[in-house]
Protein backbone atom coordinates (compact mmCIF):
# COMPACT_ATOMS: atom_id res chain seq x y z
CA UNK A 1 0.00 0.00 0.00
CA UNK A 2 2.89 2.42 0.78
CA UNK A 3 4.20 1.75 -2.24
CA UNK A 4 1.41 1.96 -4.50
CA UNK A 5 1.32 5.72 -2.63
CA UNK A 6 4.60 6.52 -3.30
CA UNK A 7 4.64 5.26 -6.88
CA UNK A 8 0.73 7.61 -7.07
CA UNK A 9 2.28 10.83 -5.22
CA UNK A 10 5.51 10.21 -7.91
CA UNK A 11 3.34 10.03 -10.93
CA UNK A 12 1.56 13.20 -9.60
CA UNK A 13 4.55 15.16 -9.12
CA UNK A 14 5.91 14.05 -12.34
CA UNK A 15 2.41 15.81 -14.22
CA UNK A 16 2.14 18.65 -12.41
CA UNK A 17 5.89 19.42 -13.33
CA UNK A 18 5.57 18.25 -16.60
CA UNK A 19 2.64 20.60 -17.54
CA UNK A 20 4.40 23.50 -15.80
CA UNK A 21 7.53 23.08 -18.02
CA UNK A 22 5.14 22.94 -20.84
CA UNK A 23 3.63 26.38 -20.07
CA UNK A 24 7.00 27.91 -19.44
CA UNK A 25 8.85 26.53 -22.84
CA UNK A 26 5.89 26.78 -24.98
CA UNK A 27 4.42 30.15 -23.35
CA UNK A 28 6.90 32.36 -21.32
CA UNK A 29 10.21 31.11 -23.85
CA UNK A 30 8.48 32.49 -27.21
CA UNK A 31 7.21 35.37 -25.29
CA UNK A 32 10.41 36.56 -23.74
CA UNK A 33 12.32 35.65 -27.11
CA UNK A 34 10.55 38.33 -28.75
CA UNK A 35 11.76 40.87 -25.99
CA UNK A 36 15.40 39.95 -26.77
CA UNK A 37 14.73 40.80 -30.17
CA UNK A 38 13.52 43.96 -29.76
CA UNK A 39 15.92 45.44 -27.12
CA UNK A 40 18.77 43.16 -27.80
CA UNK A 41 21.97 43.08 -30.32
CA UNK A 42 24.96 41.61 -30.04
CA UNK A 43 24.64 40.97 -26.10
CA UNK A 44 24.06 44.61 -25.06
CA UNK A 45 20.57 46.63 -24.77
CA UNK A 46 20.06 48.51 -28.25
CA UNK A 47 16.50 50.69 -28.25
CA UNK A 48 17.22 51.55 -32.05
CA UNK A 49 14.54 49.75 -32.98
CA UNK A 50 12.19 51.72 -31.15
CA UNK A 51 13.32 55.17 -33.21
CA UNK A 52 10.70 54.20 -36.13
CA UNK A 53 8.45 56.08 -33.74
CA UNK A 54 9.46 59.23 -34.53
CA UNK A 55 8.11 59.29 -37.86
CA UNK A 56 5.80 57.02 -37.89
CA UNK A 57 3.81 57.37 -34.60
CA UNK A 58 0.49 57.91 -36.96
CA UNK A 59 0.40 53.87 -37.03
CA UNK A 60 -0.21 53.67 -32.97
CA UNK A 61 -2.57 56.67 -33.59
CA UNK A 62 -4.21 54.66 -35.94
CA UNK A 63 -4.37 51.78 -34.32
CA UNK A 64 -6.02 53.00 -31.54
CA UNK A 65 -8.92 55.23 -32.88
CA UNK A 66 -9.86 52.59 -35.42
CA UNK A 67 -9.92 49.83 -31.88
CA UNK A 68 -11.59 52.13 -30.34
CA UNK A 69 -14.30 53.17 -32.65
CA UNK A 70 -14.79 49.24 -33.31
CA UNK A 71 -14.78 48.82 -29.41
CA UNK A 72 -17.79 51.03 -28.80
CA UNK A 73 -20.04 50.57 -31.77
CA UNK A 74 -19.20 46.13 -31.47
CA UNK A 75 -20.71 46.82 -27.54
CA UNK A 76 -23.77 49.14 -28.79
CA UNK A 77 -24.90 46.42 -30.83
CA UNK A 78 -24.01 43.32 -28.55
CA UNK A 79 -25.96 45.31 -26.22
CA UNK A 80 -29.19 45.65 -28.23
CA UNK A 81 -29.19 42.01 -29.17
CA UNK A 82 -28.96 41.16 -25.59
CA UNK A 83 -31.29 43.41 -24.24
CA UNK A 84 -33.52 42.27 -27.35
CA UNK A 85 -33.60 39.02 -25.63
CA UNK A 86 -35.97 40.08 -22.92
CA UNK A 87 -38.52 40.90 -25.59
CA UNK A 88 -38.66 37.69 -27.99
CA UNK A 89 -40.09 34.12 -27.28
CA UNK A 90 -37.21 31.21 -26.53
CA UNK A 91 -37.32 30.39 -30.43
CA UNK A 92 -36.70 33.58 -31.88
CA UNK A 93 -33.34 33.62 -29.05
CA UNK A 94 -32.31 30.50 -30.72
CA UNK A 95 -32.40 31.86 -34.01
CA UNK A 96 -30.67 34.95 -32.76
CA UNK A 97 -27.86 32.24 -31.23
CA UNK A 98 -27.36 30.31 -34.34
CA UNK A 99 -27.43 33.66 -36.64
CA UNK A 100 -24.07 35.17 -34.08
CA UNK A 101 -22.75 31.12 -34.10
CA UNK A 102 -21.89 31.70 -38.20
CA UNK A 103 -19.86 34.65 -37.28
CA UNK A 104 -18.01 32.74 -34.65
CA UNK A 105 -17.30 29.95 -37.21
CA UNK A 106 -15.86 31.97 -39.80
CA UNK A 107 -12.56 32.91 -40.60
CA UNK A 108 -11.60 36.52 -39.33
CA UNK A 109 -10.93 38.20 -42.85
CA UNK A 110 -14.87 36.53 -44.48
CA UNK A 111 -16.12 40.22 -43.59
CA UNK A 112 -13.18 41.93 -45.71
CA UNK A 113 -14.46 39.27 -48.50
CA UNK A 114 -18.17 39.80 -48.36
CA UNK A 115 -17.01 44.02 -47.78
CA UNK A 116 -15.48 44.13 -50.89
CA UNK A 117 -17.83 41.78 -52.86
CA UNK A 118 -20.84 44.41 -51.54
CA UNK A 119 -19.31 47.50 -51.38
CA UNK A 120 -15.92 47.22 -53.17
CA UNK A 121 -15.64 49.41 -56.40
CA UNK A 122 -17.08 46.88 -58.43
CA UNK A 123 -19.85 46.09 -55.29
CA UNK A 124 -23.30 44.52 -55.72
CA UNK A 125 -24.90 47.52 -53.74
CA UNK A 126 -22.64 50.22 -54.80
CA UNK A 127 -22.03 49.76 -58.57
CA UNK A 128 -24.66 47.11 -59.72
CA UNK A 129 -27.76 48.48 -57.16
CA UNK A 130 -26.79 52.14 -56.58
CA UNK A 131 -24.76 52.80 -59.39
CA UNK A 132 -21.86 54.52 -57.31
CA UNK A 133 -18.00 54.23 -57.76
CA UNK A 134 -16.75 55.16 -54.36
CA UNK A 135 -13.64 54.40 -52.12
CA UNK A 136 -14.60 51.72 -49.68
CA UNK A 137 -10.91 51.46 -48.06
CA UNK A 138 -9.95 53.27 -45.00
CA UNK A 139 -10.51 53.64 -41.63
CA UNK A 140 -14.47 53.30 -41.60
CA UNK A 141 -13.93 50.11 -44.08
CA UNK A 142 -11.86 48.70 -41.56
CA UNK A 143 -14.26 49.50 -38.20
CA UNK A 144 -17.51 48.14 -40.45
CA UNK A 145 -15.56 44.73 -40.61
CA UNK A 146 -14.09 44.61 -37.38
CA UNK A 147 -17.57 45.48 -35.98
CA UNK A 148 -19.59 43.03 -37.69
CA UNK A 149 -16.95 40.38 -36.84
CA UNK A 150 -16.68 41.32 -32.92
CA UNK A 151 -20.42 41.88 -32.28
CA UNK A 152 -21.72 38.37 -32.05
CA UNK A 153 -19.18 37.14 -29.47
CA UNK A 154 -19.55 39.92 -27.27
CA UNK A 155 -23.65 39.80 -27.90
CA UNK A 156 -23.03 36.04 -26.93
CA UNK A 157 -21.46 36.63 -23.34
CA UNK A 158 -23.83 39.50 -22.66
CA UNK A 159 -26.75 37.41 -23.17
CA UNK A 160 -25.09 34.34 -20.52
CA UNK A 161 -25.18 37.18 -18.49
CA UNK A 162 -28.51 38.03 -18.97
CA UNK A 163 -29.34 34.50 -18.66
CA UNK A 164 -28.33 34.07 -14.43
CA UNK A 165 -29.56 37.47 -14.37
CA UNK A 166 -31.53 37.87 -11.20
CA UNK A 167 -34.92 39.25 -12.60
CA UNK A 168 -36.86 39.86 -9.17
CA UNK A 169 -36.17 43.45 -9.63
CA UNK A 170 -37.12 43.93 -12.46
CA UNK A 171 -40.91 42.00 -11.27
CA UNK A 172 -40.45 44.90 -8.65
CA UNK A 173 -40.22 47.96 -10.51
CA UNK A 174 -42.85 46.61 -12.89
CA UNK A 175 -45.48 46.56 -9.88
CA UNK A 176 -44.14 49.47 -9.44
CA UNK A 177 -45.12 51.30 -12.57
CA UNK A 178 -42.08 51.17 -13.71
CA UNK A 179 -42.11 52.16 -17.61
CA UNK A 180 -39.53 49.75 -19.80
CA UNK A 181 -37.24 52.63 -20.49
CA UNK A 182 -36.53 53.50 -16.59
CA UNK A 183 -35.86 49.52 -16.23
CA UNK A 184 -33.36 49.17 -18.61
CA UNK A 185 -31.82 52.79 -18.06
CA UNK A 186 -32.05 52.00 -13.97
CA UNK A 187 -31.78 48.36 -13.53
CA UNK A 188 -30.62 46.41 -16.45
CA UNK A 189 -27.97 48.19 -18.15
CA UNK A 190 -26.39 49.49 -14.87
CA UNK A 191 -25.75 45.89 -13.54
CA UNK A 192 -24.39 44.86 -16.53
CA UNK A 193 -21.41 46.88 -16.50
CA UNK A 194 -18.92 44.97 -15.45
CA UNK A 195 -20.10 42.58 -18.68
CA UNK A 196 -20.58 45.58 -21.06
CA UNK A 197 -17.19 46.53 -19.92
CA UNK A 198 -15.36 43.06 -20.51
CA UNK A 199 -17.11 43.46 -24.01
CA UNK A 200 -15.53 46.44 -24.47
CA UNK A 201 -11.88 45.72 -23.91
CA UNK A 202 -12.15 42.21 -25.53
CA UNK A 203 -12.89 44.41 -28.73
CA UNK A 204 -10.55 46.60 -28.16
CA UNK A 205 -7.71 44.33 -27.75
CA UNK A 206 -8.57 41.85 -31.01
CA UNK A 207 -9.03 44.89 -33.16
CA UNK A 208 -5.39 45.96 -32.08
CA UNK A 209 -3.99 42.54 -32.89
CA UNK A 210 -6.11 42.28 -36.18
CA UNK A 211 -4.18 42.56 -39.24
CA UNK A 212 -5.71 40.79 -42.01
CA UNK A 213 -8.57 43.74 -42.20
CA UNK A 214 -6.47 46.62 -42.58
CA UNK A 215 -3.76 44.54 -45.28
CA UNK A 216 -7.43 43.70 -46.73
CA UNK A 217 -9.22 46.62 -46.61
CA UNK A 218 -7.26 49.66 -45.13
CA UNK A 219 -5.94 51.00 -48.33
CA UNK A 220 -3.51 53.67 -47.36
CA UNK A 221 -4.56 53.50 -43.63
CA UNK A 222 -2.35 51.18 -41.83
CA UNK A 223 -1.89 50.36 -38.28
CA UNK A 224 0.85 48.30 -36.08
CA UNK A 225 -0.01 44.92 -36.40
CA UNK A 226 -0.16 44.96 -40.42
CA UNK A 227 3.13 46.93 -40.26
CA UNK A 228 4.66 44.37 -38.17
CA UNK A 229 3.29 41.73 -40.27
CA UNK A 230 4.70 43.63 -43.34
CA UNK A 231 8.09 44.33 -41.58
CA UNK A 232 8.87 40.67 -41.63
CA UNK A 233 7.08 39.13 -44.60
CA UNK A 234 7.85 41.79 -47.30
CA UNK A 235 11.15 43.53 -45.22
CA UNK A 236 12.85 40.65 -43.32
CA UNK A 237 12.98 42.69 -40.52
CA UNK A 238 12.14 40.63 -37.79
CA UNK A 239 13.87 43.42 -35.03
CA UNK A 240 11.59 46.19 -36.68
CA UNK A 241 8.84 43.20 -36.25
CA UNK A 242 9.30 42.40 -32.65
CA UNK A 243 9.48 46.24 -31.36
CA UNK A 244 6.08 47.00 -33.10
CA UNK A 245 4.88 43.90 -31.66
CA UNK A 246 6.11 45.16 -28.21
CA UNK A 247 4.25 48.23 -27.96
CA UNK A 248 1.57 46.29 -29.17
CA UNK A 249 1.26 44.13 -26.34
CA UNK A 250 2.32 47.60 -24.04
CA UNK A 251 -1.32 48.56 -24.05
CA UNK A 252 -2.90 44.75 -24.02
CA UNK A 253 -1.60 44.33 -21.16
CA UNK A 254 -2.71 47.39 -19.40
CA UNK A 255 -6.63 46.72 -20.89
CA UNK A 256 -5.89 42.78 -20.13
CA UNK A 257 -4.90 44.22 -16.21
CA UNK A 258 -8.30 46.26 -16.29
CA UNK A 259 -10.29 43.27 -18.10
CA UNK A 260 -9.23 41.04 -15.58
CA UNK A 261 -10.68 43.17 -12.56
CA UNK A 262 -14.26 43.32 -14.66
CA UNK A 263 -14.43 39.86 -15.02
CA UNK A 264 -13.84 39.61 -11.72
CA UNK A 265 -16.97 42.10 -10.65
CA UNK A 266 -19.14 40.08 -13.43
CA UNK A 267 -18.34 36.68 -11.98
CA UNK A 268 -19.28 37.56 -8.53
CA UNK A 269 -22.45 39.46 -9.59
CA UNK A 270 -23.39 36.59 -11.65
CA UNK A 271 -22.74 34.00 -8.31
CA UNK A 272 -26.06 32.60 -6.85
CA UNK A 273 -28.31 34.40 -9.57
CA UNK A 274 -32.15 32.80 -9.73
CA UNK A 275 -32.79 32.11 -13.34
CA UNK A 276 -36.58 33.54 -13.65
CA UNK A 277 -38.37 35.22 -16.60
CA UNK A 278 -39.34 38.83 -17.29
CA UNK A 279 -41.16 39.71 -19.74
CA UNK A 280 -41.59 43.59 -19.90
CA UNK A 281 -43.87 45.89 -22.44
CA UNK A 282 -42.05 46.13 -25.89
CA UNK A 283 -42.25 49.78 -25.61
CA UNK A 284 -39.71 53.45 -25.22
CA UNK A 285 -36.12 52.50 -24.93
CA UNK A 286 -37.02 49.12 -26.35
CA UNK A 287 -38.09 50.68 -30.32
CA UNK A 288 -34.53 51.70 -30.74
CA UNK A 289 -33.30 48.41 -29.00
CA UNK A 290 -34.73 46.49 -31.64
CA UNK A 291 -33.97 49.06 -34.28
CA UNK A 292 -30.42 48.17 -33.50
CA UNK A 293 -30.83 44.72 -33.26
CA UNK A 294 -32.65 44.13 -36.16
CA UNK A 295 -30.23 46.32 -38.67
CA UNK A 296 -27.06 44.39 -36.86
CA UNK A 297 -28.90 40.65 -37.73
CA UNK A 298 -29.87 41.83 -41.35
CA UNK A 299 -26.20 43.27 -41.80
CA UNK A 300 -25.23 39.36 -40.98
CA UNK A 301 -27.84 37.99 -42.74
CA UNK A 302 -26.58 40.05 -46.11
CA UNK A 303 -22.81 38.99 -45.81
CA UNK A 304 -23.32 35.29 -45.62
CA UNK A 305 -26.10 35.18 -48.19
CA UNK A 306 -23.54 37.01 -50.05
CA UNK A 307 -20.93 34.74 -49.24
CA UNK A 308 -23.08 31.53 -50.59
CA UNK A 309 -24.61 33.42 -53.32
CA UNK A 310 -20.97 34.43 -54.55
CA UNK A 311 -19.85 30.60 -54.29
CA UNK A 312 -22.40 29.82 -56.96
CA UNK A 313 -22.84 32.25 -59.21
CA UNK A 314 -20.67 34.60 -61.62
CA UNK A 315 -20.84 37.80 -63.48
CA UNK A 316 -21.25 37.75 -67.48
CA UNK A 317 -21.92 41.17 -69.33
CA UNK A 318 -23.49 42.98 -66.15
CA UNK A 319 -25.85 39.69 -65.61
CA UNK A 320 -25.16 37.06 -62.91
CA UNK A 321 -25.97 33.71 -63.66
CA UNK A 322 -26.10 30.42 -61.88
CA UNK A 323 -22.24 28.04 -61.81
CA UNK A 324 -20.84 25.15 -60.36
CA UNK A 325 -17.52 26.75 -61.67
CA UNK A 326 -16.34 27.98 -58.45
CA UNK A 327 -16.44 24.71 -56.75
CA UNK A 328 -14.63 22.99 -59.86
CA UNK A 329 -12.15 25.48 -59.38
CA UNK A 330 -11.75 25.71 -55.58
CA UNK A 331 -10.66 21.71 -55.73
CA UNK A 332 -7.13 22.53 -56.20
CA UNK A 333 -7.02 24.81 -53.15
CA UNK A 334 -9.11 22.59 -51.15
CA UNK A 335 -7.40 18.88 -51.22
CA UNK A 336 -4.24 19.06 -48.95
CA UNK A 337 -4.78 21.82 -47.38
CA UNK A 338 -8.37 21.00 -45.44
CA UNK A 339 -6.95 17.56 -44.54
CA UNK A 340 -4.40 19.36 -43.11
CA UNK A 341 -6.12 21.85 -41.01
CA UNK A 342 -8.55 19.82 -39.84
CA UNK A 343 -5.82 17.18 -38.77
CA UNK A 344 -4.29 19.99 -36.65
CA UNK A 345 -6.79 21.46 -35.84
CA UNK A 346 -8.61 18.36 -33.99
CA UNK A 347 -4.51 17.42 -32.01
CA UNK A 348 -5.10 21.15 -30.97
CA UNK A 349 -8.62 20.99 -29.63
CA UNK A 350 -8.02 17.73 -27.72
CA UNK A 351 -4.35 18.56 -25.95
CA UNK A 352 -5.13 22.46 -25.15
CA UNK A 353 -8.36 21.02 -23.62
CA UNK A 354 -6.45 18.09 -21.78
CA UNK A 355 -3.43 20.47 -20.54
CA UNK A 356 -5.93 22.85 -19.41
CA UNK A 357 -8.13 20.41 -17.44
CA UNK A 358 -4.61 19.40 -15.69
CA UNK A 359 -3.67 22.60 -15.31
CA UNK A 360 -7.17 23.72 -14.10
CA UNK A 361 -7.69 20.83 -11.74
CA UNK A 362 -3.62 21.77 -10.05
CA UNK A 363 -4.48 25.78 -10.04
CA UNK A 364 -8.24 26.42 -9.48
CA UNK A 365 -9.14 23.08 -6.90
CA UNK A 366 -5.55 21.92 -5.41
CA UNK A 367 -4.57 25.68 -5.53
CA UNK A 368 -0.99 24.30 -6.10
CA UNK A 369 2.48 26.65 -4.90
CA UNK A 370 3.11 28.52 -7.69
CA UNK A 371 0.31 27.76 -9.81
CA UNK A 372 -1.10 30.82 -9.94
CA UNK A 373 2.08 32.42 -11.28
CA UNK A 374 2.10 29.65 -13.97
CA UNK A 375 -2.29 30.48 -14.58
CA UNK A 376 -1.09 33.83 -15.53
CA UNK A 377 1.61 32.89 -17.72
CA UNK A 378 -0.76 30.34 -19.63
CA UNK A 379 -3.28 33.40 -20.50
CA UNK A 380 -0.56 35.17 -21.90
CA UNK A 381 -1.16 33.91 -25.39
CA UNK A 382 -4.86 35.65 -24.93
CA UNK A 383 -3.20 39.05 -24.28
CA UNK A 384 -0.44 39.56 -26.87
CA UNK A 385 -1.35 40.16 -30.30
CA UNK A 386 -1.45 36.48 -32.80
CA UNK A 387 1.63 38.10 -34.78
CA UNK A 388 3.59 38.63 -31.25
CA UNK A 389 2.92 34.49 -30.80
CA UNK A 390 4.05 33.76 -33.73
CA UNK A 391 7.64 35.96 -33.79
CA UNK A 392 8.28 34.37 -30.41
CA UNK A 393 7.97 30.57 -32.38
CA UNK A 394 10.45 31.75 -34.88
CA UNK A 395 12.91 33.06 -32.74
CA UNK A 396 12.68 30.50 -29.57
CA UNK A 397 13.05 27.25 -31.85
CA UNK A 398 14.49 28.44 -34.69
CA UNK A 399 18.56 26.45 -33.19
CA UNK A 400 18.76 23.49 -30.61
CA UNK A 401 18.30 22.07 -28.69
CA UNK A 402 14.53 22.83 -29.99
CA UNK A 403 14.85 23.60 -33.47
CA UNK A 404 11.06 22.94 -34.58
CA UNK A 405 10.87 25.65 -37.22
CA UNK A 406 10.26 23.88 -40.84
CA UNK A 407 7.85 21.35 -38.82
CA UNK A 408 4.40 20.69 -38.50
CA UNK A 409 4.98 19.81 -35.06
CA UNK A 410 5.96 24.10 -34.34
CA UNK A 411 2.67 24.98 -35.77
CA UNK A 412 0.68 22.66 -34.05
CA UNK A 413 2.44 23.40 -30.51
CA UNK A 414 1.58 26.87 -31.62
CA UNK A 415 -1.78 26.30 -32.21
CA UNK A 416 -2.26 24.44 -28.60
CA UNK A 417 -0.96 27.11 -26.43
CA UNK A 418 -2.74 29.73 -28.32
CA UNK A 419 -6.15 28.28 -27.71
CA UNK A 420 -5.23 27.25 -24.16
CA UNK A 421 -5.90 30.07 -22.20
CA UNK A 422 -9.59 29.80 -23.44
CA UNK A 423 -9.52 26.16 -22.49
CA UNK A 424 -8.61 27.12 -19.01
CA UNK A 425 -11.52 29.40 -19.09
CA UNK A 426 -13.86 26.85 -20.24
CA UNK A 427 -12.89 24.45 -18.05
CA UNK A 428 -12.85 26.18 -14.77
CA UNK A 429 -16.03 27.83 -15.42
CA UNK A 430 -17.43 23.73 -15.24
CA UNK A 431 -15.38 23.18 -12.29
CA UNK A 432 -17.24 26.11 -10.07
CA UNK A 433 -19.72 23.78 -10.46
CA UNK A 434 -18.20 20.90 -8.61
CA UNK A 435 -19.37 20.54 -4.95
CA UNK A 436 -15.99 21.40 -2.58
CA UNK A 437 -17.52 18.71 -0.61
CA UNK A 438 -18.27 16.10 -2.65
CA UNK A 439 -14.09 16.48 -3.44
CA UNK A 440 -13.23 16.53 0.40
CA UNK A 441 -15.23 13.40 0.98
CA UNK A 442 -12.95 11.63 -1.88
CA UNK A 443 -9.83 12.65 -0.04
CA UNK A 444 -11.40 11.67 3.26
CA UNK A 445 -12.07 7.73 2.16
CA UNK A 446 -8.52 8.02 1.11
CA UNK A 447 -8.45 8.60 -2.55
CA UNK A 448 -5.53 9.81 -4.30
CA UNK A 449 -5.18 13.17 -6.08
CA UNK A 450 -4.79 11.59 -9.24
CA UNK A 451 -8.17 9.24 -8.95
CA UNK A 452 -9.79 12.65 -7.72
CA UNK A 453 -8.97 13.79 -11.18
CA UNK A 454 -9.57 10.91 -13.39
CA UNK A 455 -12.64 9.47 -11.72
CA UNK A 456 -14.83 12.89 -10.57
CA UNK A 457 -13.26 15.98 -12.04
CA UNK A 458 -12.84 14.60 -15.93
CA UNK A 459 -16.37 13.66 -15.86
CA UNK A 460 -17.91 16.34 -14.03
CA UNK A 461 -16.22 18.73 -16.30
CA UNK A 462 -17.50 17.89 -19.57
CA UNK A 463 -19.16 20.67 -20.13
CA UNK A 464 -16.01 22.81 -20.34
CA UNK A 465 -14.42 20.40 -22.05
CA UNK A 466 -16.92 20.43 -24.77
CA UNK A 467 -16.81 23.88 -25.29
CA UNK A 468 -12.63 23.85 -24.75
CA UNK A 469 -12.18 21.43 -27.63
CA UNK A 470 -15.16 23.39 -30.27
CA UNK A 471 -13.27 26.79 -29.15
CA UNK A 472 -10.10 25.10 -29.88
CA UNK A 473 -10.80 23.69 -33.18
CA UNK A 474 -12.35 26.86 -34.66
CA UNK A 475 -9.96 28.66 -33.49
CA UNK A 476 -7.59 26.40 -34.64
CA UNK A 477 -9.33 26.29 -38.42
CA UNK A 478 -10.03 30.28 -38.63
CA UNK A 479 -6.66 31.03 -37.50
CA UNK A 480 -3.98 32.83 -39.63
CA UNK A 481 -2.35 35.55 -37.15
CA UNK A 482 -0.07 33.13 -34.92
CA UNK A 483 1.06 30.70 -37.34
CA UNK A 484 1.20 32.88 -40.50
CA UNK A 485 5.29 32.67 -40.21
CA UNK A 486 5.82 29.26 -39.13
CA UNK A 487 3.76 27.38 -42.13
CA UNK A 488 5.90 26.22 -44.91
CA UNK A 489 4.55 27.42 -48.44
CA UNK A 490 4.10 23.17 -49.37
CA UNK A 491 2.65 23.22 -45.91
CA UNK A 492 -0.43 25.78 -46.25
CA UNK A 493 -3.88 25.86 -44.09
CA UNK A 494 -6.87 26.25 -45.30
CA UNK A 495 -7.32 30.17 -43.81
CA UNK A 496 -3.84 30.77 -45.49
CA UNK A 497 -5.07 29.28 -49.19
CA UNK A 498 -8.08 31.41 -48.63
CA UNK A 499 -6.22 34.68 -47.40
CA UNK A 500 -3.87 34.47 -50.57
CA UNK A 501 -6.94 33.97 -52.47
CA UNK A 502 -8.49 37.61 -51.32
CA UNK A 503 -5.43 38.91 -51.26
CA UNK A 504 -5.30 38.40 -54.79
CA UNK A 505 -8.33 39.30 -55.79
CA UNK A 506 -10.08 35.43 -56.59
CA UNK A 507 -13.09 36.63 -54.54
CA UNK A 508 -15.27 33.92 -55.85
CA UNK A 509 -13.15 30.65 -55.12
CA UNK A 510 -12.50 31.94 -51.67
CA UNK A 511 -16.37 32.76 -51.02
CA UNK A 512 -16.36 28.88 -51.83
CA UNK A 513 -13.37 28.16 -49.27
CA UNK A 514 -15.77 30.50 -46.94
CA UNK A 515 -18.23 28.03 -47.20
CA UNK A 516 -17.06 24.88 -46.57
CA UNK A 517 -14.62 26.35 -43.59
CA UNK A 518 -17.99 27.47 -41.93
CA UNK A 519 -19.85 23.94 -42.86
CA UNK A 520 -16.74 21.96 -41.24
CA UNK A 521 -16.32 23.97 -38.36
CA UNK A 522 -20.35 23.65 -37.26
CA UNK A 523 -20.46 19.85 -38.08
CA UNK A 524 -17.26 18.97 -36.17
CA UNK A 525 -19.20 21.41 -33.36
CA UNK A 526 -22.25 19.27 -33.38
CA UNK A 527 -20.56 15.94 -33.69
CA UNK A 528 -18.16 17.07 -30.60
CA UNK A 529 -21.32 18.12 -28.96
CA UNK A 530 -23.04 15.02 -29.48
CA UNK A 531 -20.04 12.59 -28.01
CA UNK A 532 -19.57 14.79 -25.11
CA UNK A 533 -23.44 14.90 -24.45
CA UNK A 534 -23.61 11.04 -24.96
CA UNK A 535 -20.62 10.39 -22.37
CA UNK A 536 -21.96 12.95 -20.03
CA UNK A 537 -24.89 10.57 -19.60
CA UNK A 538 -23.41 7.53 -19.78
CA UNK A 539 -21.66 8.95 -16.38
CA UNK A 540 -24.62 10.41 -15.08
CA UNK A 541 -26.35 6.76 -14.95
CA UNK A 542 -23.62 5.80 -12.30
Amino acid sequence: MGIRKKTLDIMNSSLKIFTTLLVIVFVLYPFLSVFGKALYNNGQINLSEFLFLKDEFYLVKNSILSATITAILSTVFALALSLMTFFVSERQKKAIMFILLLTMVSPPFIGSLTYIELFGRNGFITRDILRLSINPYGLWGIVSVQTLGFTSLNAVLLIGYLDVFDKTMIEAAKSLKGSTTSILLDIVIPLMKPAIAVCFLMSFIRSMADFSSPIIIGGAFNTLATEAYLSIIAKGNSPRASAMSVILFIPSIIVFIIYSHFLKQQQSASKNLRITQARMKKSGLYHLVKILALFFILWLIIQYLAIFTSALTDKYKGEIYFTLDNIKDSIPHVRDSFVRSIIYSIIAGLFSSLIGLILSYYSYILKGKYMKFIDFISNMPYIVPGTFFGLGYIFAFNKGPLKLTGTALIVILNLIFRQLPMSIRSIQSSMTQIEKATLNSAKDLGAHNLYILKDMVFPMTYSGLFLSFANAFISSMTTIGSIIFLVYPSRKLATFVLFDLVSSGKYKIASVLSCIIIIVCLSVSLLSYRIFNRSSKNVSQY
